[in-house]
């Protein structure tokens, strides 16, 4: 089995209220589509281990951390931010977030498997150094890459994101650093207001973060036509050594919180084009986290597409 899921049941833990979007059913619904279709048995499931303070700190400061974790263990629910909600558990919730990629990592380096999908909650890409938002507490996506690059010494990660928001906290983390190559396809004008086109990245980082803004009502041409004009060039030219996915599937015409008009079809493609880019460039290595998507149906169903490109 080439193709990894990697999950813990601490992530349904996450208690975020009864009326929050980015509830525990999310993972189940997903969990459930996967067996009834299926493709769980083609899959080698995972369980991660915790990610280390050390892990965290890689990405995020060691106070906003640890102000994390006393908050979780002071309160049964509390509000980072007007829509970041934790839990008593949510603390350990976001370090197995963490640990299932850096878990996904080792096991593509050590070559158990070709790729994963982390399915995984909190989400991360708007979680900031040192500030929570958008539902994220740590930046799993941004942990990971920096973990490759402490652990494997691989100087060019490319972190493609299509959720339907744009990863502000991602985009902050690697303005500076020509290291990663941080691609953000999103609806604009959308939460969290980020993520014009004129944003390009600074200093040594200028040219290393490209940012597609989407109109509302944009779907799978209109997606796939941006990656193969404009996303795929600029991933060839730089050649990564590792991708990343910042699997949002908050993009899907059914979903409550965008007006983009993508499909199970549209994620699948995409999937199979940055799969195409991976063979080529750095020995099919893939981590896929899952981010956004709100409708327990269209997520379920996109996630299970994707996977079916990744296997």
């Amino acid at each position: 089995m080439n193709t990894a899921l990697i999950y813990h049941p601490i992530y349904l833990k996450h208690d975020t209220g009864p009326h929050h979007p980015e509830r525990a059913s999310r993972l189940q619904a997903i969990l459930r589509k996967l067996q009834k279709t299926g493709l769980i048995d083609r899959l080698k499931v995972i369980e991660p281990p915790k990610a280390s303070i050390e892990d965290i700190t890689l990405v995020h400061s060691r106070d906003y951390v640890l102000s994390i974790k006393d908050i979780c263990k002071d309160n049964d629910h509390a509000n980072l931010d007007s829509d970041t909600v934790i839990s008593r558990d949510s603390f350990q919730a976001a370090l197995f977030a963490a640990g299932a990629v850096i878990k996904g990592i080792d096991a593509v380096f050590n070559g158990e498997i070709n790729n994963a999908f982390c399915m995984v909650r909190p989400p991360g890409h708007h979680a900031r150094p040192s500030q929570a938002m958008g539902f994220c507490i740590f930046n799993n996506i941004a942990i990971g890459a920096r973990y490759i690059q402490k652990k494997y010494d691989k100087n060019r990660i490319l972190i493609i994101d299509w959720d339907v928001h744009h990863g502000n906290g991602t985009e902050e983390i690697f303005y500076q650093d020509p290291s990663v190559l941080y691609i953000s396809v999103h609806q604009y004008p959308h939460y969290p207001g980020t993520g014009p086109k004129e944003s390009i990245g600074e200093g040594k980082g200028r040219g290393f973060n490209l940012n597609i803004p989407m109109q509302a009502g944009s779907g799978d041409d209109e997606y796939i036509n941006v990656f193969n004009e404009i996303i795929i060039p600029k991933i060839s030219s730089f050649k990564p050594e590792f991708i990343l996915i910042s699997a949002g599937f908050d993009g899907h015409k059914d979903d409550p919180l965008s007006s983009l008009n993508l499909t199970e079809q549209g994620y699948f493609q995409m999937t199979k084009l940055i799969r195409d880019l991976a063979k080529l460039y750095c020995e099919d290595r893939v981590i896929s986290v899952l981010e956004g998507g709100y409708n327990l149906f269209s997520l379920a169903n996109s996630v299970n597409s994707h996977l079916e490109a990744l296997i």
